[in-house]
């Protein structure tokens, strides 16, 4: 496996992300499997979210039979990973049932645990079927202002942050990296994709939806109060993520990812979402609860 040292920023962020996403190890049972891992570099160090929980469900997945796709997960973030050392990857093969299959996937750093994570995979079946609808009214990602590209161009860490990053995005009603414009609500809407094609692999596209989960799902949270996040003395940490597989899709597309926040109090928010591709299919549901601390501020 190639180590992604901060030199090789430069290289296409999409291959990056697969590098990232390509474990090694065996699936040879004994009585766990064990999968290493790098991480992408990131500007201050930490380990971004969303890559772990892509990376937890590429190592569950390979300890089952390929025609179980997963269709959930439930993780709980433990400590803050260090970018610039490797994960390593434990499996316990909980349940293989005739149609189900479960996993329990925990994330290591220095010996300790940074993630802790639950998934399920199951043989596809026929039966009932429905979906909520699309929302109306939220225009094309080719109407909307790609802000990420000019706050790219302001600062070497925003370049990091932004154009580095294997996935493109575009907000509505706007972003709120530096203001909230318009109306304080607790909702947002944000069209994603990766920056080019991925390999045609449907676990590949998969693991990269959870990548995409954990960005911009915090949002509405903030949004409801007017906190952008270069708000001074921001602290914004996820406690906890969960997700749902509906359907697949490509994450290379551009996929409608609609969010809402139901509630904050005590110093964490919830927020939710669901994925939709381009053309209204209903992919994934998304939950998750942050901590959030904002000094010096009645929010």
């Amino acid at each position: 496996m190639t180590d992604l040292a901060d030199g090789d920023t430069a290289t296409d962020p999409v291959s990056v992300l697969l590098r990232v996403l390509d474990l090694e190890g065996s699936n040879a049972r004994t009585t766990e499997d064990i999968f290493t891992g790098v991480s992408q570099p990131m500007p201050l160090g930490r380990v971004y979210g969303g890559q772990v929980l892509a990376q937890s469900i590429v190592a569950a997945q390979r300890t089952v039979p390929a025609d179980r796709p997963a269709h959930s997960m439930h993780g709980y973030f433990l400590r803050p990973g260090d970018a610039s050392t490797g994960i390593t990857f434990s499996v316990d093969r909980i349940h293989d049932g005739r149609s189900f299959s479960t996993r329990r996937t925990q994330a290591f750093q220095a010996g300790v645990p940074i993630f802790s994570m639950i998934s399920s995979f199951e043989v596809e079946t026929p039966g009932l079927e429905h979906q909520a609808a699309m929302p109306v009214g939220i225009p094309d990602p080719e109407e909307l202002d790609n802000a990420e590209d000019r706050l790219a161009d302001a600062h070497p860490m925003s370049r990091r942050l932004f154009s580095e990053r294997p996935v493109e995005l575009r907000h509505f009603p706007s972003s709120i990296y530096v203001s909230v414009d318009g109306e304080q609500t607790p909702h947002q809407a944000v069209w994603m994709r990766t920056r080019r094609a991925l390999p045609e692999d449907p676990a590949i596209h998969r693991a990269a939806l959870a990548y995409m989960s954990d960005l911009t799902i915090q949002e509405s949270i903030l949004r409801a109060h007017g906190v952008t996040w270069t708000r001074p003395g921001l602290k914004v940490a996820s406690l906890d993520h969960a997700m749902w597989w509906h359907r697949d899709g490509r994450a290379d597309d551009w996929l409608l990812y609609v969010q809402e926040s139901p509630s904050a109090r005590g110093g964490r928010g919830l927020a939710q979402g669901r994925v939709f591709s381009r053309d209204g299919v209903l992919l994934a549901s998304v939950a998750q609860e942050i901590m959030i601390r904002v000094p010096d501020a009645q929010v």
